[in-house]
């Protein structure tokens, strides 16, 4: 009998990944916008890529392939993080072990200008859970609250660091990884918080 997801990826097993794009232009475009800072956050540290894109991603893919197989937990990264690094590699020409595969929206997006593509995914080892997906599910619809990362960690009572994500190239480069740290390590607090009872949002691909 397989072992469930909750008993093979214990909490120090979740990672947590939040991308940040490049505002000075359509930030959201993958066909347009680089990729400029990303960081991934375990139990111990979060550390923070930047520079050139190719190398950037580069980096982030070696530093996946070395971390124990886990759960790479993301917010709205089925929409937004995971298909956005997808592309982003295909034009750098950058291989990744990033595997996505397309899934149906479970909503419509709100914003027609936003990305529709929608994916469950898994990155070489480790499997993936979008945080966002999770939350919708039960307290997005009991409280009359946005579910968005920011609104949801102060509910729990985390202090997030609030920049203006559609300015984010007036910042400086200390600002900005403080920024993405700031989220990947709170995107990861979220789930570990409600784990393992959550581990059936692990997605399952075909």
């Amino acid at each position: 009998m397989a072992e469930s997801p909750s008993m093979l990826y214990p909490p120090d097993r979740l990672y947590g990944l939040d991308i940040e794009t490049d505002t000075r232009i359509n930030g959201l475009d993958a066909s347009v916008a680089a990729i400029v800072a990303v960081a991934l956050a375990t139990s111990e540290l979060c550390e923070v890529f930047r520079g050139p894109e190719a190398s950037l991603l580069t980096e982030l893919n070696e530093s996946l392939r070395h971390l124990p197989p886990g759960v790479l937990v993301t917010w709205n990264g089925s929409s937004f993080d995971l298909p956005f690094i997808e592309r982003r590699a295909a034009i750098c020409n950058v291989p990744l072990d990033l595997h996505c595969v397309d899934h149906a929206l479970p909503r419509p997006p709100s914003n027609p200008e936003l990305p529709r593509r929608h994916v469950r995914a898994r990155w070489g080892h480790h499997r993936h859970l979008d945080g966002l997906r999770l939350y919708r599910s039960d307290v997005g619809r009991a409280l009359p609250v946005s579910c968005g990362l920011k609104p949801m960690s102060r509910l729990v009572g985390m202090q997030p660091l609030q920049l203006d994500a559609e300015r984010l190239h007036e910042y400086t480069s200390a600002e900005i990884d403080a920024y993405v740290a700031s989220d990947a390590s709170m995107t990861r607090a979220l789930v570990v918080n409600r784990w393992p009872a959550c581990a059936g949002f692990i997605d399952r691909l075909p």
